[in-house]
């Protein structure tokens, strides 16, 4: 399973950004599917994660404000950012829970990262 993440860029405090995230190659299921974050010299923090049936929890620092939704027939994810902050810069990773094949365990895949730099 490979991850690839876009839709990063520099916006200005206050605008939007829409970050997607594509899988490839084999899959056999995907359980949950989310976003996390990392700011320089911090750790890498939980942004939003929705499940295989649509449960959905977002980061305090973010609600209200991102929205995080998939397409399960193409197995992709995306964030909705809206009333972006200077805070919330940083690189932005997807990552799914899931299996390659039937008989494999579920692990954890990551995609390589966007980086969402917001203005003052």
């Amino acid at each position: 399973v490979q991850l690839q993440a876009s839709g990063g860029g520099l916006v200005q405090a206050g605008g939007s950004l829409r970050l997607s995230c594509a899988t490839s190659g084999r899959i056999f299921s995907i359980n949950d599917m989310g976003w996390y974050r990392q700011a320089p010299g911090n750790q890498r923090e939980l942004v939003a994660v929705i499940s295989s049936g649509g449960s959905i929890n977002y980061a305090d620092a973010v609600k209200g404000r991102f929205t995080i939704s998939r397409d399960n027939a193409k197995n992709a994810v995306y964030l909705e950012m809206n009333s972006l902050k200077p805070e919330d810069t940083a690189v932005y990773y997807c990552k799914v829970d899931g299996k390659a094949v039937r008989f494999a365990t579920n692990r954890d895949y990551w995609g390589q990262g966007t980086l969402v730099t917001v203005s003052s």
